[in-house]
């Protein structure tokens, strides 16, 4: 009898103990993440506010940080994370321990100011904008790499490319430094030379073809023709030039749907009725398109453009002062018809 009630005495407890076992193996190994989705862990994040952040992905969090605390995981590495339905909290801490996170796919075009770059950066990476545009203006970074506060915003070219969510801003401005030796292969680097002009004047001409045309067919011609007119020593009276010396003065939102005439007597090395050649640096940030269309222009025989009436967002473009004339008569007349006064 005695040994009948050892037996089972001893059962029960490998019983209850295959039970225990079980049990914290399902909670180590078992499925754990009820969704997919991907969290967002600061450098500053602890494992407390880890822990909240997973609430909605996990069905006990509590369990989470106790199998944590088993592994010596203890302070989370930031990025992004992609965390998959099922995984077990063993696999969740093993990503979150490891760092193994993944890229962000970041993008940007037609930030016309660094600030404005400094901004849209800062919403798709941790870094906040205000030590973005710190590093972006950092004298001695602009030195070496041959940049002023003006020019620099001509390093950053507008694209898609891949970062880990928690890229500091230093890291971020010497990757784009990168990105832009890239772009300027041998190829582009050739070209700018045959056209006796420095990747930054490249830049210069490109942020005023884009802010001319909107139209990337377009803009070939609209580079040709003021290419046209710097070989022939004439001030390129580029009107997005004027604009942007309205905006200095205004603010950089100000809007401005005609330019006056008296616009064009600001005084300023950035207007290029009263100046010749190229203005100090460039008005905007050119994308891709803009660029190449520099690199790339249309041979011809204008030196006259005015907005087309009849192909609204285009140019008529002219060899003569004569039909520029006429095509601007047209245009002026339109334009006072819509009651656009400033």
């Amino acid at each position: 009898m005695n040994k009948k009630i050892i037996y089972i005495g001893f059962f029960g407890v490998v019983f209850i103990g295959i039970l225990f076992g079980y049990h914290y193996y399902q909670k180590i190994f078992g499925k754990a993440v009820i969704k997919s989705g991907a969290i967002f862990i600061s450098s500053n994040d602890s494992l407390d506010s880890l822990e909240n952040k997973l609430q909605n992905f996990l069905k006990d969090n509590h369990s989470f940080y106790w199998v944590a605390k088993k592994k010596n995981f203890t302070k989370p590495k930031g990025g992004k994370y992609l965390i998959k339905k099922d995984m077990s909290l063993n696999d969740l801490v093993n990503l979150l321990r490891i760092g193994n996170q993944s890229p962000i796919k970041l993008s940007f075009n037609n930030q016309d100011t660094l600030e404005k770059l400094a901004g849209r950066i800062s919403q798709q990476i941790e870094a906040d904008s205000v030590s973005l545009l710190k590093k972006m203006l950092d004298t001695t970074f602009l030195a070496k790499n041959n940049f002023t506060k003006k020019s620099a915003l001509g390093m950053y070219i507008p694209n898609s490319y891949e970062f880990y969510w928690n890229t500091s801003a230093e890291k971020f401005r010497d990757k784009m430094l990168k990105e832009y030796h890239k772009f300027w292969n041998t190829t582009r680097t050739e070209k700018a030379k045959k056209l006796n002009l420095t990747k930054q004047e490249i830049s210069t001409l490109a942020s005023i073809v884009q802010k001319e045309t909107a139209k990337k067919n377009e803009r070939p011609v609209v580079a040709g023709l003021y290419l046209n007119r710097l070989r022939s020593n004439w001030p390129l009276q580029a009107d997005p030039t004027i604009i942007y010396c309205i905006r200095e003065i205004k603010g950089s939102d100000f809007i401005v749907k005609r330019v006056l005439n008296k616009d064009l007597e600001i005084k300023s090395p950035y207007n290029t009725y009263k100046n010749t050649g190229l203005p100090p640096s460039l008005i905007a940030m050119p994308d891709i398109s803009a660029l190449d269309a520099v690199l790339n222009y249309k041979k011809h025989n204008y030196y006259y453009m005015c907005a087309s009436v009849t192909n609204i967002g285009y140019h008529e473009f002219a060899n003569s002062l004569r039909q520029h004339r006429k095509n601007a008569n047209k245009y002026q007349q339109w334009i006072d018809q819509k009651g656009i006064r400033r």
